[in-house]
């Protein structure tokens, strides 16, 4: 089978490597020239993804996989699509469909007779149907159903752990009509391979949904529950760490009753899925009152860990030099998308403070070039916050900060006994001395 799999970002290349690797040919289609001639020799064009570097090499030097910025030829060339373009949401949830629509129309302009269109990009409930439905018959001049199937099947996988996660989690899928989910049930497996799970109720595989609409609120229902249960988990720590509770303790004794699944405080929602898809399904829904009440006490939480860390200094951080840790929305990934060192950066200026930044996974000039002041652990300085816990972080101590006097630790992530002397707060726990 020869497949296109249109965006080769940290979902689309893995994909791509994913379905050469289960014995098709594949095209990767990207409209970004450099990323295109990076993937074509061979070489990993981002770093942090397990297993990439090595299977990448493999598929490219086998010839079973070759990227290109021709995705109207590619699909023309093509027995099935995948769509995994980025989709962008404001602050006001409105989704920017433009790059979409774009990679959309190139695909409609190749499509032939017999394709199956699969989008994985995550979507507002009714997209597929209402526009990806009719772009594409109007501009290829073909009828969905019956000249080519069109489907939804969203991504469910974290960067860093693709290959592994394509393995793990059931394929959703949800088709415009019983022969589309047919048609993509079987394309799916035989491109991914599954783990046995005796916890689920149905085998691991490939589940169709009954319809693209019910494929697309799977995907925002299981995000926008996670931003939910995090937003509650930040309330409990917020009230917890007021009344010399440690909330650690209340939450695992909470989860070991097999009905309680809460999440963990911290200083930040950040990445391309929680902080944005319950804006998607906001956008559908905009009376849902607990997914917007959710959304904002999530995206106040910077603000609130700028307030310990004013308190932990002695009431203000006017021209106090204060260090964040962690420019990535979660350790061991070098991505910046949605991260909350943005909001805390922001805060923190607001407050007064000189602000520096450091992370492990970028260079200086990758900092600067973010905005951002470079930090290098050993320099002086005032205040300590963590936003992002990088495996690197925990074996830090107040030797690494000379002059420190306050941390905040927005991920509970460092070893207060390695802070003797130096007011230490975790964001959702009661103060403890060191």
């Amino acid at each position: 089978m020869k497949i296109t799999v249109v965006g080769l970002g940290k979902i689309g290349l893995p994909l791509a490597v994913q379905f050469a690797r289960s014995g098709h040919q594949v095209f990767g289609a990207d409209v970004n020239e450099r990323l295109v001639d990076v993937v074509n020799s061979g070489v990993e064009p981002f770093p942090g993804e397990a297993n990439l570097a090595e299977y990448l090499k493999e598929v490219v030097s086998s010839g079973d996989l070759r990227a290109t910025t021709d995705t109207t030829a590619a699909v023309a060339d093509s027995d099935a699509v995948v769509v995994v373009v980025p989709l962008f949401v404001d602050d006001e949830a409105r989704p920017d469909f433009g790059w979409m629509d774009s990679a959309t129309k190139d695909i409609a302009r190749g499509l032939k007779r017999g394709t199956l269109v699969s989008f994985e990009t995550t979507l507002p409930v009714g997209t597929t149907r209402t526009r990806w439905k009719p772009m594409l018959e109007e501009v290829s001049g073909l009828a969905e159903g019956t000249d080519f199937h069109l489907v939804f099947s969203p991504e469910r996988v974290l960067t860093g752990r693709v290959f592994a996660d394509l393995r793990k989690y059931p394929k959703l899928v949800g088709g415009l009509s019983q022969a589309g989910a047919a048609a993509a049930q079987e394309f799916y497996e035989s491109v991914l391979q599954f783990d046995e799970r005796p916890d689920l109720q149905r085998p691991n595989g490939v589940w169709d949904l009954g319809s693209a609409e019910a494929a697309e609120m799977a995907k925002l229902a299981e995000t926008t529950y996670r931003d939910v249960n995090i937003a509650l988990a930040n309330q409990f720590g917020a009230f917890a760490a007021s009344h010399g509770i440690d909330v650690y303790q209340v939450i695992e004794a909470s989860n070991s009753q097999p009905y309680s699944h809460i999440h963990r405080p911290g200083i930040a929602v950040g990445g391309h899925c929680i902080p944005v898809y319950p804006r998607l399904y906001l956008w559908n829904d905009p009376d849902a009152t607990v997914v917007r009440a959710a959304r904002e006490a999530n995206a106040a939480m910077p603000a609130y860990s700028v307030g310990l860390a004013a308190e932990a200094a002695g009431g203000s951080l006017e021209g106090l030099t204060v260090a964040v840790l962690g420019a990535s929305y979660r350790g061991g990934v070098k991505e910046t998308a949605f991260s909350g060192v943005f909001a805390t950066v922001a805060e923190l200026e607001r407050a007064g403070a000189r602000v520096v930044v450091h992370d492990p996974m970028f260079t200086d000039a990758e900092l600067r070039d973010l905005g951002w002041e470079p930090y290098a652990l050993g320099g002086p300085v005032d205040v300590v916050v963590v936003q992002a816990d990088h495996s690197e972080y925990r074996s830090l101590s107040a030797t690494d900060f000379p002059g420190v006097r306050a941390v905040v630790d927005g991920r509970r992530t460092l070893d207060r006994t390695q802070f003797p002397g130096v007011r230490f707060l975790v964001v959702g726990q009661a103060e403890q001395r060191a």
